[in-house]
């Protein structure tokens, strides 16, 4: 797919943010989420410095919350407007599988979700198509060139395999979304703007989201395929 041809098609799944306020697709203006967003996109700004060079929109990826939430969240700070989307994590983060994030990891190999601020750079393609390069600024993330730390596509982050499983499938440490949700993040949140993630467990309400007991949780068990498989169920 070259990119005169995904932005052709994309021009659907982006007028979200380009319509006026109030026709936006579920905008959550005002919230009390919102309110603490914005407070940290602006923070994460500021402490970011001239590392960042498209200071309108900041991607803000809560894994305080379980994988079948919208925890990705675009802050258009010029709108004043937060768009939220579903985002994989890492199978080193929660081997277990049971959609919560467990820890993070800057080392190679681990598979892990890395924490903290990311500049996004171009665009390029690979093994899932046209995919955004990230380059990590704080030391919890520096290494994201070296483990190939991008943001992509792919079917384990599609609607059916949420409605499936109750929880998205799992990355090797990469931001993963949807085919559709991920068009709007290549023509919103590309070319040199923040990325930041972190364990927020931010509701809607502006209350913090507590993890289950794990005895709480009854995850459907995987096989020995499935566990050790990013992305198969």
């Amino acid at each position: 797919m070259n990119r005169r041809d995904l932005i052709k098609g994309s021009l659907a799944a982006g007028a979200a943010f380009s319509l006026p306020a109030g026709v936006a697709a579920a905008p959550r203006k005002g919230s009390a989420r919102d309110r603490v967003l914005f407070d940290i996109a602006k923070r994460e700004l500021d402490r970011a410095g001239d590392a960042i060079w498209k200071r309108d929109i900041v991607g803000i990826a809560d894994f305080g919350v379980h994988s079948a939430e919208r925890r990705f969240h675009f802050v258009n700070l010029d709108r004043e407007e937060v768009q939220s989307f579903h985002v994989s994590h890492g199978t080193g983060s929660d081997p277990e599988h049971d959609g919560w994030l467990n820890s993070y990891s800057n080392v190679e190999g681990s598979n892990a979700t890395s924490k903290g601020a990311y500049v996004t750079w171009e665009w390029y393609q690979g093994r899932y198509g046209t995919s955004v390069r990230l380059g990590g600024l704080d030391q919890t993330n520096d290494n994201a060139l070296k483990r190939y730390i991008v943001m992509h596509r792919a079917k384990y982050a599609e609607p059916e395999h949420l409605r499936r499983w109750g929880r998205m499938g799992r990355s090797n440490g990469c931001f993963v979304l949807g085919e559709a949700d991920f068009r709007v993040a290549l023509l919103t949140l590309s070319g040199g703007r923040l990325l930041f993630a972190d364990s927020l467990g931010l509701q809607e309400d502006g209350s913090i989201a507590r993890r289950p007991r794990l005895q709480t949780l009854q995850p459907e068990r995987p096989n020995a395929t499935q566990r050790y498989a990013p992305g198969t169920f």
